[in-house]
């Protein structure tokens, strides 16, 4: 199956000639990406990669960058963090329809990962509970690509827990 997914990155200062950056990623197996390089200091890599899951198209992926580029840092693997307009485009819904069935389903729609003036929630939550609604058709593999990157998220977040803090914070957080 074919998994669309993007890895974004901060690169280290020796890291700034794009051109040996592109042809290093080439080289390491990301010759199914299209790289952006807007932004000083960061890189944005848009996959079409064909594997079994998306767990293997995203860890491959993963891997490939590291082998490339070893002193870059994962900021963010996507899609996971959506406000209700992305959420919308990515189930092919109207922005004022996904904002009725939170509104409408409030104690059932899955919980922000930020609240706030721009709202953010993880994909896959959204996805998953619509799924579970019968009049919801959700791409299988959006779905899947959704719960793989924010498993990864989770994890390079989780590298940074105080074990003994997080202990004490499980006993009160629900």
């Amino acid at each position: 199956m074919n998994y669309l997914f993007t890895l974004k990155y901060q690169l280290a200062t020796e890291d700034s000639d794009h051109e040996d950056l592109v042809e290093r990623l080439a080289v390491a197996g990301c010759d199914d990406a299209t790289i952006g390089v807007g932004l000083p200091g960061r890189i944005a890599l848009t996959f079409s990669r064909e594997s079994a899951s998306a767990w293997s198209a995203i860890y491959s992926a993963l891997q490939d960058v590291k082998q490339a580029v070893p002193t870059a840092r994962l900021v963010e693997a996507a899609p996971d963090f959506v406000g209700l307009t992305d959420a919308a485009d990515l189930t092919g819904m109207s922005r004022q329809n996904m904002r009725k069935l939170m509104l409408g389903h409030a104690a059932e729609f899955p919980q922000p990962v930020h609240e706030g003036n721009s709202s953010l929630w993880h994909l896959s939550d959204i996805l998953a509970w619509l799924a579970g609604r019968d009049a919801y058709s959700i791409d299988s593999a959006l779905l899947e690509t959704a719960q793989t990157a924010k498993q990864v998220n989770l994890a390079k977040e989780a590298r940074h827990l105080d074990t003994k803090l997080n202990r004490k914070l499980g006993e009160v957080v629900a």
